[in-house]
C-alpha cells in the first residue's frame, strides 16, 4: 500500500536530496524557499530587472521568466546580466510550455528550467483514440528523443529543472490511458523522470499543480507515495503551488488549503503562492504561510505512534455520519456542512442579517449540545461510540495539540456515525485589530485540509475575533475546498509574460457582471497555455487568443473566437445566457 508520510499524526518532514539552483539549495535541511514569477515582458530587459529586484527585496528567493520561444528566451541572457550589473544574483528559473527549441536556447543563461510533461512534445487536440502498448512505447521514444538534448545540456551546465506537472493540461496520450485524474498527472511526470534518472542526471524537482485542492493534494500524496516506493534514491524535491488560485482573500484562501495541508504533512520544499495580483504580493502570503504551518505543526505533538487513519488519502470521501438535527438545522450526514458561531458573535449580527447576504451564521455553538470529547481519552471515546444516537463532537476549548492531526484521531477513534465539528483553533481570537492574513491562514490550512480529507460535517472559526470576517472566512473556506458552493466559483491565473490582457482589471470586470450566479465556475485565463486544458472543471472560459482579442469556451470547448476585448464581457454573459446558467442579480430583479 502507497505511503506518502511516515506518520498522519506527528509532523516530519519529507527527507530529500538536495537539488542546487544557482545560489540556492532546495531540499535537504534547507528551509522552505519562496518563489514568484515576473509578469513583464521577458523581450522588455528594464522591465524584467526591475520587478525581479522588487520581489527579491520582498523576500523571493527564485525567480521564474516565461520563456514562450527562443527569441523570447535568448533575452534571458540580458535580464541575467542586467541582474547582476545591480548586484542580485537571484536564481532565474525558464518556463517552458511548447517549445523545446527554447529550452535548450534558456538553458545557457538561466540556473532552472521548468518544463510542463504535458506539452514540451506533446500538442493538445482533445483526440480520443485508443493506444496499444507499442502505440504507446511509441509515443515515449519520440518524447525521449526531444528531452535528451536538454537533459544533456542541464548537466553539463549544472542547471537544474523542475518537471511540473498540470492538471489541465496533460497531453492527449496521457489523458486517453489514465484520464484527467492525479494518476495521470503523476505518470506524466514520472515518464520524463525516468528518462532524466537514464542520463544519470537528478538536479531536478516535481510538482503536481491543479486549481482544484482536493485534486492537488492527491496528486502530491500520489507522487510522494510512488516515489517512495521506487526507492530511497528517488528522494527529489518537492515545489507546491495550487494553479489559477485566483485573487484577494479567495485566492490566499485556496493557495493555504493546497500548500498548507501538504506542508502540514512534511511535503513540500520551495512554494509558489499563485494570485491574480501584481507579483510582489504572492511573497508576504506565502512566508506568512509558511511561518503559520509551522506554528501549527510546532504545537506538542499527539503521544501516539504510526495509528491508522479513518479515510482513504489517495481518493476523496466524505466521512459517513449520520444526521442530526440543532438548533433546527440538519447537521451531518450528506447534508451540507453548517457554519457555526458563538452567542456573543450571534449577539453582534442579529440585528443585521440580511445585510450578511449568503454569510449567515446557522448554529450557536454554546447552545448547541456539541460534545467537546479529548480523542486521547479511551474512556471517553468509548462512551461516545456506546451512544445508542448519533452525537455531534468536537476537541475541548485550550486542546494543546495539532489541529489537524487531532481531528484526524477523533475520525478514528469515533465511530463515522458521529458528525464532527471541526474548529480552527481551540484558543478563541478576542483581538478585533489582528491581520486578518494571521486568521485566514491558519484556518484555511486547518479546515480546509480536513474537509479535503473527507472529515467535518460544520465548521467553526475561533481565530478571528471579528463577528462578519469570521463568518465570511467560514463560508470562503467552504467555497475553496468545494465543500459548499455558494457563490460564483473563478478561476484565474496569476499574470505573466504570456498575458494578452489586464488579467486583474478584467477579471474584476468579470467579477462585477457574473458574482450573483450561484455555482456557476469561470475560467479567466490570460493565453492559450493556461487555456482549455488549465480550466480543467470551468464551466465557462475567457482566455486571450491574441493582443486585444479573446476566446470564449463552453467547457474546454472554443465556441467564439477572435473577440474585441472590449465586446469580450458582454459575449461571456450572453454565452451563459444562452447555455441557461444565467439568473438576474437581486438588484436586476427588483428593478423589473
Amino acid at each position: 500500500m502507497l505511503r506518502y508520510c511516515p506518520d498522519f499524526f506527528r509532523h516530519a518532514r519529507r527527507s530529500t536530496r538536495v537539488v542546487q539552483v544557482g545560489k540556492v539549495a532546495i531540499g535537504g535541511d534547507n528551509p522552505v524557499r519562496i518563489q514568484s514569477m515576473l509578469t513583464s515582458d521577458t523581450r522588455d530587459t528594464e522591465a524584467c530587472v526591475k520587478e525581479a529586484l522588487g520581489l527579491v527585496e520582498a523576500g523571493c528567493e527564485i525567480v521564474r521568466v516565461t520563456a514562450q520561444t527562443r527569441v523570447y528566451a535568448a533575452n534571458l541572457e540580458h535580464i541575467k546580466a542586467g541582474l547582476l550589473a545591480a548586484g542580485c544574483d537571484v536564481p532565474l528559473v525558464a518556463d517552458i510550455h511548447f517549445k523545446p527549441d527554447a529550452a535548450m536556447e534558456a538553458a545557457k543563461w538561466v540556473e532552472k528550467v521548468r518544463i510542463n510533461p504535458g506539452n514540451f512534445v506533446d500538442k493538445k487536440k482533445f483526440e480520443v483514440r485508443e493506444y496499444s502498448d507499442d502505440q504507446y512505447a511509441d509515443e515515449l521514444d519520440r518524447i525521449q528523443e526531444a528531452f535528451i538534448p536538454l537533459v544533456q545540456l542541464c548537466k553539463e551546465r549544472g542547471r537544474a529543472m523542475r518537471i511540473g506537472t498540470n492538471h489541465g493540461s496533460l497531453s492527449d496520450r496521457i489523458m486517453n490511458r489514465y484520464g484527467d485524474t492525479p494518476r495521470g498527472m503523476v505518470e506524466s511526470a514520472l515518464e520524463f523522470a525516468r528518462i532524466a534518472r537514464s542520463l544519470d542526471y537528478h538536479n531536478f524537482v516535481f510538482s503536481m499543480k491543479a486549481s482544484n485542492p482536493k485534486v492537488m493534494i492527491e496528486a502530491y500524496r500520489l507522487l510522494v507515495g510512488e516515489l517512495e516506493a521506487q526507492g530511497s534514491d528517488w528522494n527529489y524535491p518537492i515545489h507546491l503551488g495550487v494553479t489559477e488560485a485566483g485573487d484577494g482573500e479567495d485566492g490566499r484562501i485556496k493557495s493555504a488549503i493546497g500548500i498548507g495541508s501538504l506542508l502540514s504533512d512534511g511535503i513540500g520544499d520551495t512554494i509558489r503562492v499563485s494570485l491574480t495580483e501584481d507579483a510582489v504580493y504572492e511573497i508576504p502570503v506565502a512566508r506568512a504561510l509558511v511561518g503559520s504551518v509551522t506554528a501549527g505543526v510546532s504545537l506538542p505533538a499527539l503521544p501516539l505512534v504510526g495509528y491508522p487513519i479513518s479515510y482513504d488519502p489517495f481518493t476523496y470521501s466524505r466521512r459517513a455520519s449520520q444526521p442530526l438535527e440543532v438548533q433546527a438545522v440538519r447537521v451531518g450526514g450528506t447534508e451540507t456542512v453548517r457554519v457555526f458561531t458563538s452567542a456573543e458573535k450571534w449577539n453582534a449580527v442579529a440585528h443585521k442579517l440580511k445585510q450578511l447576504g449568503e454569510y449567515q451564521p446557522e448554529i450557536v455553538m454554546e447552545s448547541s449540545g456539541v460534545l467537546e470529547l479529548n480523542p486521547l481519552d479511551e474512556s471517553a471515546v468509548a462512551a461516545v461510540n456506546d451512544l445508542p444516537e448519533p452525537r455531534l463532537v468536537t476537541l475541548p476549548e485550550g486542546w494543546p495539540h495539532p489541529i489537524i492531526a487531532s481531528y484526524r484521531l477523533m475520525a478514528s477513534r469515533v465511530q463515522a456515525r458521529h458528525p464532527i465539528l471541526l474548529k480552527d483553533t481551540c484558543t478563541p481570537s478576542t483581538d478585533e485589530s489582528k491581520p486578518f492574513l494571521e486568521a485566514l491562514l491558519p484556518a484555511a490550512v486547518n479546515i480546509g485540509s480536513l474537509l479535503c480529507d473527507g472529515i467535518g460535517d460544520a465548521v467553526l472559526i475561533q481565530g478571528e475575533a471579528a463577528p462578519n470576517a469570521s463568518l465570511r472566512l467560514s463560508y470562503n473556506i467552504l467555497q475553496a475546498a468545494g465543500t459548499r458552493i455558494f457563490k460564483t466559483d473563478y478561476v484565474a491565473c496569476p499574470s505573466c509574460g504570456r498575458t494578452l490582457f489586464n488579467l486583474q482589471s478584467t477579471t474584476g470586470k468579470i467579477r462585477e457582471a457574473t458574482g450573483h450566479l450561484k455555482g456557476v465556475r469561470i475560467a479567466v485565463m490570460g493565453c492559450i497555455v493556461n487555456g482549455p486544458g488549465e480550466m480543467a472543471d470551468a464551466d465557462f472560459g475567457y482566455v486571450g487568443g491574441a493582443p486585444g482579442k479573446i476566446n470564449l469556451y463552453v467547457g474546454k470547448t472554443a465556441v467564439e473566437f477572435n473577440i474585441p476585448e472590449t465586446e469580450a464581457v458582454q459575449r461571456l454573459t450572453d454565452l451563459i445566457r444562452a447555455h441557461g446558467k444565467w439568473i438576474d442579480a437581486p438588484c436586476e430583479a427588483a428593478a423589473i
